[in-house]
């Protein structure tokens, strides 16, 4: 009798720990600035955007992450344990780019949006050059974001 109690136990609480484990599982958005899609992995809780791409060895050349922050504000992004060298642009609440800065791998030097920033975007090092993507040009489809926490 007990283990059918305990077995009827486990079968009731296994869809609760089985839909608590997708939690970990990251939140990805297209975006889209002028012709070009890229896929961002969001952060938007304190925890994700305290790691960002840390400990990540690689990004696929139009793969990135969002960094959505709870209120507009100055904002500063280091690269601590971070190996990719990144570049990131921040980005109004409208998602126009403030500025972009490129980053040093596992440096604590940290750069700064020009002006209060709602987003930081972070792509491989060169990207935003490469494809000619400038102060100014709009970021489309943030509206899929989470909000902040």
């Amino acid at each position: 009798m007990l283990r059918y109690l305990f077995l009827a136990i486990t079968i009731f609480l296994l869809p609760a720990a089985v839909s608590s484990d997708t939690s970990t599982v990251p939140t990805v958005i297209p975006l889209k600035i002028l012709e070009h899609t890229l896929y961002t992995e969001i952060a938007h809780t304190p925890t994700a955007r305290a790691q960002g791409l840390m400990y990540h060895s690689q990004l696929d050349e139009n793969s990135g992450m969002l960094f959505v922050f709870p209120k507009t504000n100055i904002y500063g992004m280091w690269m601590l344990n971070t190996s990719i060298p990144l570049s990131v642009a921040f980005l109004d609440e409208k998602g126009v780019i403030l500025n972009v800065a490129d980053m040093t791998p596992h440096s604590v030097t940290p750069h700064y949006s020009a002006k209060p920033a709602k987003y930081a975007l972070e792509m491989n090092l060169g990207w935003f050059a490469k494809k000619d993507i400038k102060t100014g040009i709009q970021v489309r489809g943030l509206e899929q974001a989470p909000e902040a926490e």
